[in-house]
């Protein structure tokens, strides 16, 4: 048995999955915040000189999955682990979001394509040396037409 304990909780401007957008790509002109639960605190130390963070977290709207989905850039169904949708067998979500600033236990973060009230499972930097690869194949995406900028969520996850 696997158990995470929740760390916080993200605090965005999308209210609801419908019309959030679905990467952060989409969501650069959002801001938002991060509650890190006081016992975390510390934790936060260091990450101040961090341009980006990752955010990890659970889809605690999200229930059952289908290892068939029909992603939101494409209208074919996928192998639901070569996409990001939601409905998943283990609802862990992931944004890389830019770091605006941190005041004791909250982080304040801009491009946030979260649901507000989102459990915070884990924070981590983002290190371009590791995390970047500009040139790798991305699979179908590399051959889809649909913006990750102007997408935005409808109800193909909430049912």
């Amino acid at each position: 048995m696997i158990t995470f304990n929740e760390i916080g909780i993200i605090r965005s401007p999308h209210k609801e999955r419908e019309g959030a957008p679905i990467q952060p790509a989409g969501a650069v002109e959002f801001e938002g915040r991060v509650e890190v639960l006081p016992e975390f605190q510390e934790g936060l130390s260091d990450l101040d000189g961090f341009e980006r963070i990752i955010l990890l977290y659970h889809f605690h709207l999200s229930e059952g999955y289908s290892l068939m989905a029909k992603p939101f850039l494409d209208d074919t169904k996928r192998g639901l682990f070569s996409t990001r949708a939601p409905k998943r067998p283990n609802q862990i979500g992931i944004s890389i979001v830019r770091l605006l600033g941190i005041e004791e236990n909250i982080i304040h973060v801009k491009g946030i394509d979260i649901v507000d009230k989102t459990p915070l499972i884990d924070i981590k930097p983002y290190v371009p040396k590791f995390d970047a690869f500009p040139d790798s194949r991305a699979g179908w995406f590399d051959a889809g037409t649909r913006s990750t900028e102007s997408t935005r969520a409808d109800k193909r996850f909430t049912v």
